[in-house]
């Protein structure tokens, strides 16, 4: 049986050493390439070891053309810049490129649309099952409910992470948006409350954002209305899961028509 030959891009960061660790454990996948940055220390290193999987023959480079031309996929959890940059390359190689990275700008997303005329695109602020089946659920419940629930997204990261609010909760955030058929804009969405605010208004999207400690990522949509409230939680415990779920789009996404697509497609949940 033919293998998928996926590329790693920022390979010697907590996120690729994991991917590499679960391409080394998927059955149909095979680590074709790693990449980091221009200087990186990690540069030559066998991706296997760092990965502490033992050596797998796969050098860690800072050349991409070679290797995209001779892959099916590439996974990428980097910053915007080289994001869009990996999305230029994977149209002209017309392969499938799975992103992860958060923190990307209108601009940016911009450039995501136009490579994917000629690529498979996955785009997600979250890759796991879980998160997306939550998206999904928040979705249908914004629906039901209507505005006499005020929807508000709590999250924790780690301290390190630089983008706020995350990836996930954004994610989160637009699928309550779309269960009430209205843009997640700066109309509808308040990501920041300080000094005397006035009263809450109608039909807005609250977005809290706390930060500390080794946190993977917790996750929470309230729907408060009167008298009661829902909360949906999601609680992620290893990095593990996202990186399970980009080897999943990246596999689901070969042969597949170039085109922007997200995780709801991949796992089949659009119609939830």
């Amino acid at each position: 049986m033919s293998r998928n030959r996926l590329i790693v891009v920022g390979a010697g960061g907590r996120m690729g050493r994991m991917l590499v660790r679960t391409i080394g454990e998927t059955s149909g996948a095979v680590l074709s390439g790693a990449i980091e940055a221009q200087g990186s220390p990690f540069i030559g290193q066998d991706s296997g070891l760092l990965a502490g999987i033992g050596a797998n023959g796969v050098l860690i480079s800072d050349d991409p053309l070679p290797l995209f031309a001779a892959s099916d996929a590439v996974i990428d959890f980097t910053v915007p810049k080289a994001t869009t940059d990996f999305a230029a390359l994977a149209a002209q190689a017309r392969i499938v490129h799975v992103v992860g990275t958060t923190g990307m700008q209108p601009d940016d997303l911009a450039k995501l649309e136009a490579a994917a005329r000629h690529a498979v695109i996955i785009r997600s602020g979250n890759m796991s099952l879980g998160v997306n089946l939550l998206a999904a659920l928040v979705k249908r419940v914004a629906q039901t409910l209507g505005e006499d629930f005020d929807i508000e997204i709590l999250e924790m990261h780690h301290r390190m992470k630089v983008d706020a609010p995350s990836g996930t909760a954004l994610l989160l955030g637009e699928a309550a948006a779309a269960g009430r058929n209205i843009p997640l804009d700066d109309t509808h969405s308040v990501r920041v409350r300080d000094g005397h605010t006035g009263a809450r208004e109608p039909g807005t999207i609250g977005f809290a954002t706390l930060r500390g400690g080794s946190v993977v990522g917790d996750h929470s949509v309230i729907f408060a209305g009167a008298s009661e409230r829902i909360t949906l939680s999601h609680h992620a415990e290893n990095r593990e899961i996202f990186a399970r779920g980009a080897v999943r789009a990246a596999l689901w996404g070969h042969g597949r028509k170039p085109g922007l697509y997200s995780m709801m497609d991949v796992l089949g949940l659009g119609d939830i």
